[in-house]
């Protein structure tokens, strides 16, 4: 069975690089599969940064929405995912179900041959917000985590950017 890792943190927490580190650690060459659209500047500078940071061991797979056929086409070598709270955007965005999707997703997960290391937000934790949509992402956020959790072998929450081993 494959090995299933999630890491989870807050904004700039160090949770991505402690995901790459994990995913190279298990072979010496890794499937980045990058859920991120750049749709401003601002974004594009962020995605570039992500991607300055990783070597040539990395091949990227661009992948915003279609997340389970994105891992059954990349078994083979371990996988990164970064990120599940950008992919629950995407689909939100789109108007896709994203129950299903992510029902999709943890029916997968053990599925795979090689490792999957997969990235998220802890969304939670910070004041109610003010508007239905950014809680109704925030709850569908936490609900997707905990089922990634529950299907995961090992949860690892980065704090400044430290990883705590809670699973």
């Amino acid at each position: 069975m494959a090995r299933i890792i999630l890491v989870t943190g807050g904004a700039r927490s160090g949770k991505s690089a402690i995901a790459e580190s994990r995913t190279l650690g298990l072979g010496p060459e890794a499937v980045y599969i990058a859920t991120a659209q750049a749709f401003d500047a601002e974004m594009e500078t962020r995605i570039a940064a992500h991607q300055a940071r990783r070597g040539p061991e990395w091949v990227t797979h661009q992948e915003p929405l279609d997340l389970v056929p994105a891992l059954d086409a990349t078994d083979g070598k371990p996988r990164l995912v970064d990120c599940l709270t950008l992919w629950l955007t995407n689909l939100m965005l789109a108007g896709r179900d994203w129950q299903a999707a992510g029902r999709d997703l943890v029916a997968a997960l053990p599925r795979q041959s090689a490792p999957v290391v997969l990235v998220t937000n802890e969304v939670g934790a910070g004041i109610v917000p003010d508007n239905r949509l950014a809680r109704d992402f925030r709850d569908a956020a936490g609900v997707l985590n905990q089922w990634v959790a529950q299907a995961a072998d090992e949860v690892i929450l980065a704090v400044a950017g430290l990883p705590l081993k809670v699973k």
